[in-house]
């Protein structure tokens, strides 16, 4: 099994943490529960003695409260939300149908003092009034009976706005200005679209609709009976004082619903969602914590069997005499719960309806929510958190022993050499000290194996120049020259700069070393550059040499063999780049306190990026197809160069006809203080 996998198993164990955490939250969501029950009751139980004192809002006709009558056939009117458009369009009209009786369904809401009704009718056959007839009303028709036992006939000639007939055995008595209403057309039959106020109907109302069916005969339905004086049922609506008696208790989410004992509801209030005390945990956090703490789902909430019926096991209790709470789903969904208490109204140790309270979890937990989404989140980020970090370790791990497992693997290759992109790392524990020390072995081994392998082109590039010194002072000898004791000055030195050159390969691996071994002294930098000018031109006769200086004298501190090696470099390295026949210049100059050495050749140009890089160890980026070179001369004159307390760089001639190295070294004054 990988490394990365046993962590992983071992990162399993601090599941217990998050469920530790979850069964804590759940013994305290079930205290907490247990509390809202018990102050919703008691907000229930308040109410209901309101209710009690105002028992007259509850039962706006004092019969109704000892009223016998069944329900069959009662009305219920809801409390309009807003203005009512009379237009004969169920348009506006919100909620679904309130009741039906055969091929009529009616709605009913009441805005103010006014009632409004909207009858649909289903008939494939619609017979309207025949005008002619002005003595009784024809046709289709609805008619409307008030507490009073006053019939109003709704009856049109064509759709559109109709007027109520006030009729009395079979006969128009005229018209009721209070009623207005419109009748339209309709796919499936027709509907009639009433305003009326609620004072002339008495808390009561009845309707029937007298369908023509072509022939002689009629055909009736509704909630009374055509040719009687019986009462009309009960029209039953909210009321909006008992409503406003009960907005104070309505906060928190809580709503309230005073209801008769009947089941009909006669008032509702609801705080104002804006009120609710807002949750600052995330809502993905909610969705976790309400799955965790919601456990099996509670029962739907019951619906009654009409709009305006409340029907709940806790207010059957209620009408008993019993305060009863219970947990229900919120209609809401999203798996909310909402709790639902009842309590009685009780007057003259009578039941005569009961209160009921609704409230969900949400607004009363979001106190808690908070500190419990915190003790979750805190667990889970813990579990995620130490998961992942042990996961990322053991990947990281694993990551960096196969990275060096497969450098190893690549270090030597097919052609015996050593790869150069061995990856040394920075850490300091035992895997980054073991890359280090595999570095630092290749390191030692390219080295050797790199010197093994380029000796003789090593020794063939750098002696060279020594050596063609050495020959071109014989040949001056040779050939009788007057100047036999500058020439063999030359040749010595010559001599002693191959012993220091030889010296130097063979400690290649301590190249910086051996340039600091060397002791300083004063010399004359001008005559230096102009005798070595003079062998440079014996030396270099395929091109064409020039040095310009207006110095006769310069003094300088250092040490005049590397200054000499310095130069030798960089003309080997400007004649092998300039064409035959090209032109290399060797300039010398002062400013203020130090020595500037150019020398420029004919020839390609640098690349930008690669101007300050060509002074390193074996670096070469202008390809020669005449003679090999490892870029080592360079690396020697910026050692030099270093040692000196001086400055090189490369760049191209700004006529682009070649490149020139600049090289700044300092003079007597500045170089002795610096050497110092």
């Amino acid at each position: 099994m990988t490394l990365r996998r046993q962590l992983l198993l071992v990162s399993l164990l601090l599941i217990a943490l998050p469920w530790a955490g979850c069964q804590y939250v759940r013994e305290m969501e079930g205290a907490l529960q247990s509390g809202q029950a018990q102050a919703l009751l008691a907000t229930s139980r308040a109410v209901a003695t309101v209710v009690a004192e105002n028992a007259s809002l509850l039962y706006p006709a004092a019969e109704r409260r000892d009223s016998s009558e069944p329900l069959t056939g009662q009305l219920y009117a809801r409390i309009a939300t807003g203005p009512v458009i009379v237009d004969g369009y169920a348009d506006g009209w919100d909620g679904p149908e309130h009741q039906r009786f055969g091929p009529v369904s009616y709605r009913a809401q009441v805005r103010g003092p006014l009632l409004y009704l909207l009858f649909t009718v289903a008939d494939d056959n619609v017979v309207y009034h025949d005008p002619r007839n002005v003595r009784r009303a024809s046709g289709d028709r609805l008619v409307l009976r008030s507490g009073r036992g006053q019939d109003f006939v709704i009856a049109t000639a064509a759709p559109g706005a109709v007027q109520a007939r006030i009729e009395r055995e079979a006969a128009v008595m005229g018209f009721e200005p209070r009623i207005r209403g419109y009748w339209q057309d309709s796919l499936k039959g027709f509907t009639v679209e009433l305003e009326l106020p609620l004072a002339m109907l008495e808390q009561r109302l009845g309707f029937y609709l007298v369908r023509n069916t072509g022939t002689a005969s009629t055909g009736t339905v509704g909630t009374v009976l055509p040719g009687t004086r019986n009462l009309p049922p009960w029209l039953v609506y909210p009321s909006a004082e008992l409503a406003a008696a009960l907005s104070p208790f309505a906060y928190a989410g809580i709503e309230l619903t005073a209801v008769d004992r009947q089941h009909w509801a006669m008032a509702r209030a609801a705080s104002d969602p804006a009120d609710l005390p807002r949750s600052e945990t995330p809502w993905l956090l909610q969705a976790l914590y309400r799955a965790i703490l919601n456990g099996a789902p509670p029962r739907a909430l019951p619906r009654g069997a009409q709009v305006g019926q409340v029907q709940l096991p806790e207010l059957d209790r209620a009408l008993s005499g019993e305060a009863a709470a219970a947990w229900y789903a919120s209609p809401a969904g999203g798996g909310r719960k909402l709790l639902a208490t009842a309590a009685p109204v009780v007057v003259d140790d009578e039941v005569i309806g009961a209160v009921i309270a609704q409230q969900g979890s949400e607004p009363y937990l979001s106190l808690t929510d908070r500190a419990f989404s915190r003790l979750l989140y805190y667990s889970l980020l813990a579990l995620a958190l130490s998961a992942l970090g042990l996961l990322g370790y053991a990947s990281w791990l694993s990551w960096r022993i196969r990275r060096l497992s497969r450098a190893s693997s690549r270090v030597i290759q097919a052609d015996g050499s050593l790869d150069d992109s061995f990856p040394v790392s920075n850490s300091r524990d035992e895997i980054g000290e073991l890359s280090r020390q595999y570095a630092d072995l290749l390191a030692r081994l390219r080295d050797y194996t790199d010197y093994l392998r380029s000796l003789s082109r090593k020794l063939s590039h750098e002696l060279r120049t020594p050596i063609a010194v050495i020959q071109s002072s014989l040949d001056n000898l040779d050939a009788g020259s007057e100047q036999s004791d500058v020439y063999v000055q030359r040749a010595r030195e010559g001599l002693s700069r191959l012993g220091n050159i030889l010296t130097a390969m063979s400690e290649a691996t301590r190249l910086e070393e051996s340039v600091h071994s060397n002791q300083p002294e004063a010399y004359d930098l001008a005559t230096l550059c102009r005798e070595l000018f003079e062998a440079y031109r014996g030396l270099y006769k395929e091109h064409e040499l020039r040095f310009t200086s207006a110095l006769q004298t310069l003094p300088a501190y250092g040490v005049p063999d590397l200054v000499a090696q310095m130069l030798d470099k960089l003309m080997d390295n400007a004649a092998s780049f300039t064409p035959a026949g090209g032109s290399i210049h060797l300039g010398l100059s002062q400013a203020d306190d130090w020595a500037e050495l150019s020398v420029s050749n004919e020839g390609p140009l640098l690349p930008a990026a690669m101007q300050q890089q060509l002074f390193d160890s074996m670096v070469s980026v202008r390809d020669r197809s005449d003679r090999v070179h490892l870029g080592l001369g360079l690396h020697i004159v910026r050692l030099i160069v270093d040692f000196h307390g001086g400055a090189a760089r490369a760049e191209n001639l700004p006529d682009h006809s070649g490149v020139v190295f600049r090289i700044r070294l300092p003079l007597a004054a500045a170089g002795s203080d610096a050497r110092a």
